[in-house]
Parts: structure tokens; C-alpha cells; sequence
């Protein structure tokens, strides 16, 4: 199915690029609504690899911030914030040497969405 990847499935459970490297833990990054679940779903499915997917559907302040991001901006922050970092330490205590991770966003990342939408006094 993605035979034009530059990807192979390596030894012990890992995603071999062209060059050789062995991948355990991929991130799938972009702005918002350009298709990084699904992406993520279908190289999990074709790598047999965990599936490690934002919840933005359970963020209840997200709509809010659409309509009036400043007023919202801290309280989306921090769901997601909290939200990812309860993701990444259940999976921390998952053996990750034995399966490969594909996830469809990038921790580092909410230091970006802070810079970028919370005022001084709230970072």
C-alpha cells in the first residue's frame, strides 16, 4: 500500500528508512485539519504499529476558542497540555524497544500553540 515510502518494515517490530535508521516512536506533524489522524491511523495499520491520537473531540473548551481565542486560549491550552502528557507517560511505561509508536502530534509542540495564543502572565 506504501510502497513509494521510503519506509520498510525492520527487524524487531522498528520502521527502517533508505538509509538504513530504525524508527520506534514517529510523529505525524501539521497544522490542524490537514489529515495527520488519518495518516497516522493508516501507517499504524500498515506498520502494525501503536496508535497514539490526539483527543481534540474530548476538549471541551476547544469550540470556545474557534469563537473568542483569547478569552479561551489558556483553558484549550491546558487540556491539551494535560491531555497529551497523561498520553505520553502512559506509553513511557510501555515497553517501546518491542513496538513501533506512530502519534499524531508532537509534545514539543504546545510550547508553540502557548507562544503563539496565551499573554505573558499565562506562560
Amino acid at each position: 500500500m506504501f510502497a513509494h515510502l521510503p519506509f520498510s518494515k525492520g527487524g524487531w517490530g522498528g520502521i527502517r528508512n533508505v538509509w538504513g535508521v530504525m524508527f520506534r516512536y514517529i510523529v505525524i506533524e501539521g497544522p490542524i485539519g490537514v489529515g495527520k489522524t488519518s495518516l497516522t491511523k493508516l501507517l499504524a495499520k500498515e506498520f502494525n504499529a501503536r496508535c497514539i491520537l490526539e483527543k481534540a473531540e474530548d476538549n471541551p473548551f476547544l469550540s470556545h476558542f474557534y469563537e473568542d481565542r483569547k478569552k479561551y486560549a489558556f483553558q484549550t491550552q491546558i487540556f491539551f497540555l494535560l491531555n497529551r502528557f497523561q498520553q505520553q507517560k502512559e506509553i513511557a511505561q510501555l515497553d517501546l524497544f518491542n513496538q513501533v509508536t506512530l502519534c499524531d502530534y508532537l509534545f514539543a509542540k504546545d510550547r508553540i500553540f502557548a507562544s503563539l495564543n496565551l499573554d505573558d502572565h499565562e506562560l
